[in-house]
C-alpha cells in the first residue's frame, strides 16, 4: 500500500499507532450514528459479528487520514478487496473535519489508486439511504447509483426501514471509456 496525498490530507497505511485515534473516533456518537444508531462501541467487549469495520491500526487495506500541514488525524479510509477485481470503499472522518471536503479528497484518492495500482474493475460502496452526506461524497467522486437494499439486520436502528444503497464505479467509467 502506497501513501497517498491530496490537497489537505496524508493517506498512509494505518499502524498499531494509530489504535487510540480509531477508537476515539468510534466514541462519537454523531460519527457512529449511521453504523450502529449512534452508540459509542464498548472497546472492552467489541463484537465481533459487528457488521461495520472497527480498525485498530493492523488492518491491511486500511489507510489513516492526517492533515498534511500539521499531522492532526482526520479519519481513515479503506478499500476492502471484496473479490479479485471488486473493492468496497469506506471512511470515517471526526466531526470537526465533517463538510471540509475531506472525506471525497480521500475517497477520491482510494478510488483512483484502486484502478491505477490495485488493478480492480469495480469499486463499489455502501450506506444508508437517509446518510446524505455520504451519498454526496460517493455522487462527488463519481460512484452512481446502482441500487437500493432492505435493511438486513436483526438491530435497526433509525433510518433503516428507508434500506440501504449501494453506488459503484467501473474502470471504464473511470476511464472516460
Amino acid at each position: 500500500m502506497a501513501v497517498l496525498q491530496t490537497m489537505q490530507l496524508t493517506l498512509t497505511p494505518c499502524c498499531p499507532s494509530d489504535r487510540a485515534d480509531f477508537i476515539d473516533l468510534e466514541l462519537d456518537p454523531e460519527v457512529m450514528r449511521f453504523l450502529n444508531g449512534g452508540y459509542a462501541v464498548d472497546h472492552d467487549r467489541e463484537n465481533p459479528n459487528a457488521t461495520f469495520l472497527m480498525p485498530r491500526g493492523t488492518e491491511p487495506y486500511v489507510w489513516t487520514a492526517r492533515r498534511t500541514t500539521s499531522g492532526a488525524f482526520v479519519g481513515w479510509f479503506c478499500l476492502w478487496p471484496e473479490g479479485e477485481r471488486l473493492a468496497e470503499l469506506g471512511y470515517r472522518l471526526r466531526r470537526e473535519d465533517w463538510g471540509q471536503g475531506l472525506a471525497s479528497q480521500g475517497a477520491s484518492a482510494l478510488v483512483d489508486w484502486g484502478f491505477e495500482s490495485g488493478q480492480y474493475d469495480k469499486i463499489v460502496a455502501t450506506t444508508m439511504a437517509v446518510n446524505h452526506g455520504s451519498r454526496r461524497v460517493m455522487e462527488k467522486i463519481g460512484l452512481k447509483y446502482a441500487r437500493t437494499v432492505a435493511f438486513d439486520g436483526s438491530d435497526p436502528i433509525a433510518g433503516s426501514e428507508h434500506g440501504e444503497v449501494w453506488y459503484e464505479l467501473t474502470r471504464s467509467e473511470w476511464n472516460g471509456s
